[in-house]
């Protein structure tokens, strides 16, 4: 299941125009992370006729974040290739990797200031929207539209990849934990070229939503190095 998560969103309007949205491309779990606004009648005028997405929206804290397989952070700030955990992918990409069988939450920032450098190394990988560079900021409403929409041309259609099953969350941080034991085995000139490593790991595991077989010829791989 894909649940659209948004992190302190400030403006009612909003909250019904992304409602609208998860209507219109067949989402329903729609999650507040300490709200600065309520659902008012503008939230509900907006919505149309979203008013169920509304009814059983879930307002809760970051704690939530611990229930999803993968996080997936959206940004209009990318990052250079040294920034690891800001370079995205594009909302297309997304829709040729996304298992929508596991339980995955996609990350809106705020309206003021986006997600913050904290939360954006939580996800296991970012989606930036290619902009403007004169305007690159989006609306968090309009945003979540354009990703929903790439998401529903494949998931929402006869889907080829529908027997192919990705990893769970446990079996993803086993992987992420044998990897760090074969680092820990390397020599490195810096702690900071170890970490690094582990950074860059930890998105390519992330970003690859791969099957049990290939988690397992990973980890058997895995388990040669350490053993070496």
């Amino acid at each position: 299941m894909i649940s659209v998560v948004l992190f302190e969103p400030e403006h009612p309007g909003n909250l019904g125009a992304i409602a609208r949205s998860m209507k219109n491309f067949d989402f329903k779990d729609l999650v507040l992370i300490n709200p600065k606004c309520e659902i008012t009648q503008e939230t509900r005028n907006r919505a149309k006729h979203a008013q169920d997405v509304l009814d059983n929206v879930r307002i809760t804290d970051e704690s939530v974040l611990k229930e999803f397989d993968y996080l997936i952070g959206t940004t209009s700030k990318v990052g250079k290739d040294y920034n690891i955990p800001r370079v995205p992918i594009t909302p297309q990409e997304l829709a040729t990797k996304i298992d929508s069988s596991k339980k995955i939450g996609i990350l809106i920032g705020r309206e003021s200031d986006g997600l913050r450098n904290d939360e954006i190394e939580m996800c296991d990988f970012i989606v930036s929207i290619p902009t403007s560079t004169k305007y690159y900021s989006m609306n968090i409403s309009h945003a979540v539209t354009i990703i929903l929409y790439e998401l529903y041309k494949v998931l929402g259609e006869n889907k080829i990849n529908k027997h192919i099953i990705a990893i769970s969350k446990n079996e993803k941080e086993q992987i992420n934990k044998m990897v760090n034991n074969a680092l820990s085995t390397m020599s490195f000139r810096t702690p900071e070229e170890k970490e690094t490593q582990v950074k860059v790991w930890k998105r390519i595991v992330g970003k690859s939503f791969m099957t049990k077989r290939e988690a397992f010829a990973m980890m058997g791989f895995l388990r040669k190095i350490v053993e070496k």
